[in-house]
């Protein structure tokens, strides 16, 4: 019976929608033969449907809330107004169709009652959905100053802030906890709007509040609503944050398990918890890679950019942030020396430039010297022997070289210490007899030459 009760409870959303078209199409035809008068059976009849699938949506509604868990105060408004919903489809329709034992509605003008349904039909369908989405569903994406305009409460996202350095003298709730209940769940359980009678902005709140107790058991995350509700999967009716708010990452997840685990402290810090460095890993700042120099340059001329991609190389900006552009003959195999010259339409601007798999030669060397500000070349899958690349030592920001599976000869290695901000050089290639990682020039730059092999265990030599 429980199944049974569960499952029709959870076909309301499905249900509830028959009504309200029913309702809509009825007044739509009204609206059309308010002169005429032709449908008016045709209209009675529709109310007549729309009042037997709203009791039908009434009757799964109330099961929902017995099956899913839901307050009766949070759903009484959104109840009463369904079942008045229900009550008006049904006067309407005997308003219409002058049914005998209804003879004292036709005093009341049709109008009154269908501008009632109308009104009746908004309401209901609005509370809910607050109930599935709450009340602030469709003015969230708005900008925090019209939402406050609007009356609605503002909750600026807080920013969780750790340093490499100091973050174990950082207090666990309020510099990590806090801002991940505040960013994903403070929305809904705040004090205008405490849904579930659960409040997560302060520290008494979280302990104190909740329409089934408090959803925090000290040490045993496993026995706390707050954590199983964040982990159950999202098309669970009971996981929280609802569908189609924000989402905590699965590295917020873990921070909430660990903070309730340890007793959920409100004043300890994550030294004095002894907590490791890796479940805070994603929270310090990011160091950014700069594929480009450090220096402004001006962007480069739009027919220039077309001259090169005409020519059939790929042409892209780096990003937003700079003018530097990334140049590729991925789609241009064909690419030889000779073709070097369609570069210096945008010499200034190619920060990187990828060559590889072309017909190249070291004479490309010659071209590539003229390219000021080049960072990263990749020269993979060519003919270079690395015979005059001491032609690039000139390009103060290379910084990296790929010269894998090419006919690179060791001996032009030494070269390479010469290049000031040379950070590494791939030199993958079966044929190379050495593996792993080298370093040169003082361990300032990388030699990759890859060829790893994984030892042989002694499953490896099983048959099945």
């Amino acid at each position: 019976m429980d199944i049974l009760k569960q499952l029709l409870g959870r076909l309301h959303p499905l249900v509830v929608h028959l009504p309200i078209g029913f309702i809509i199409a009825g007044l739509l035809l009204q609206f059309v033969d308010r002169k005429k008068k032709e449908f008016t059976k045709v209209i009675s009849l529709i109310y007549l449907w729309g009042a037997y699938v709203a009791v039908l949506a009434c009757i799964t509604g109330y099961l929902q809330y017995l099956g899913e868990g839901y307050s009766f105060n949070s759903v009484k408004i959104h109840l009463w107004s369904g079942i008045a919903t229900a009550l008006c489809c049904f006067i309407l329709w005997a308003r219409l169709a002058t049914v005998s034992f209804a003879a004292m509605l036709q005093k009341i003008p049709v109008l009154v009652i269908s501008g009632l349904l109308f009104v009746l039909i908004s309401f209901t369908g609005h509370q809910g959905g607050n109930i599935t989405h709450g009340e602030d569903y469709l003015v969230e994406p708005l900008p925090n100053t019209l939402k406050a305009a609007l009356g609605y409460p503002v909750f600026e996202e807080k920013e969780i802030v750790l340093s490499e350095t100091d973050w174990e003298s950082a207090v666990f709730y309020t510099d990590v906890i806090a801002p991940i209940l505040n960013n994903n769940c403070v929305s809904c359980h705040n004090p205008k709007k405490a849904k579930g009678e659960l409040l997560l902005h302060s520290e008494e709140s979280i302990l104190t509040s909740g329409e089934n107790g408090p959803v925090l058991t000290a040490h045993h995350p496993e026995k706390s609503d707050l954590f199983l509700r964040m982990e159950l999967p999202k098309s669970n009716d009971r996981h929280m944050p609802p569908d189609g708010k924000r989402q905590p990452s699965k590295e917020a997840i873990k921070l909430v398990e660990t903070w309730i685990a340890k007793g959920h402290p409100f004043t300890t810090t994550i030294g004095e918890l002894k907590l490791p460095k890796s479940l805070f890993a994603p929270y310090f700042p990011k160091s950014e890679v700069m594929d480009y120099p450090p220096t402004e340059i001006a962007a480069a001329a739009t027919d220039s950019i077309h001259y090169v991609k005409n020519f059939g190389l790929h042409v892209a900006p780096i990003s937003e942030r700079t003018n530097y552009l990334k140049v590729s003959a991925l789609n241009l195999p064909t690419f030889t020396n000779a073709d070097a010259p369609y570069l210096n339409a945008i010499a200034p601007q190619i920060a990187l430039l990828d060559l590889g798999g072309t017909q190249i030669t070291d004479d490309i060397c010659t071209a590539l010297a003229k390219l000021p500000n080049l960072t990263r070349v990749q020269l993979d899958h060519t003919q270079l022997t690395g015979s005059q690349l001491e032609q690039l030592k000139s390009l103060q920001y290379l910084k990296s070289i790929n010269l894998s599976y090419t006919n690179f000869k060791e001996e032009y290695l030494s070269v390479l210490t010469e290049f000031k901000a040379l950070e590494k050089v791939v030199l993958f290639n079966p044929e190379h007899h050495k593996t792993g990682t080298e370093y040169m020039n003082h361990g300032k730059t990388a030699v990759e030459y890859g060829n790893y092999t994984l030892p042989v265990i002694s499953s490896d030599s099983i048959v099945y």
